[in-house]
């Protein structure tokens, strides 16, 4: 392991789930991306020893919270090894935004573009976009047309200054 801790950001995009029989520990993906690039996005595996801490992270988080971990990275010393970051702390930045039909929920998958969100509805091939503190930005008829509605947007709020 790393001598000194590091901290990331980042957006838990599934369920947590338990290290062990006895939820003493804790397991989880941490989705860090630094840029609005998807190319710098990383998927880091995190695991939890505290068992205070593993039972907080198995039933207190949903995925789309955002979240700062802090903790020690280990990293592989054979090829087979897999790389995660040992957590030792971890704080809750903001909440999923909580939706108010069940139903649509069920149905439906919220996922994370860089500062966007997503709202992909089983029943539909349409995609609504909104930014991280929910403006909406638009709707794309087909997932493949995000990228351009990104840019779109992105161009429009630097030519307003925003």
């Amino acid at each position: 392991m790393a001598a000194d801790p590091i901290a990331l950001d980042g957006f838990l995009d599934e369920e947590t789930v338990p290290g062990d029989l006895h939820g003493s520990t804790a397991r989880f993906r941490l989705t860090v991306s630094p840029t609005d690039e998807r190319t710098d996005e990383m998927i880091l595996p995190c695991t939890v020893a505290d068992s205070e801490l593993a039972h907080a992270v198995i039933h207190d988080l949903v995925p789309g919270d955002k979240l700062r971990v802090t903790g020690y990275l280990r990293l592989p010393r054979t090829p087979d090894e897999p790389i995660w970051l040992v957590v030792t702390k971890l704080a809750v930045l903001e909440t999923a935004p909580e939706l108010s039909d069940p139903a649509a929920v069920a149905t439906a998958v919220i996922e994370r573009y860089g500062p966007y969100v997503c709202w992909f509805d089983a029943d539909t091939t349409g995609v609504e976009v909104f930014t991280e503190g929910g403006r909406w930005v638009g709707t794309v008829p087909e997932p493949d047309a995000i990228g351009a509605l990104l840019e779109a947007f992105e161009r429009r709020q630097a030519a307003n200054g925003e």
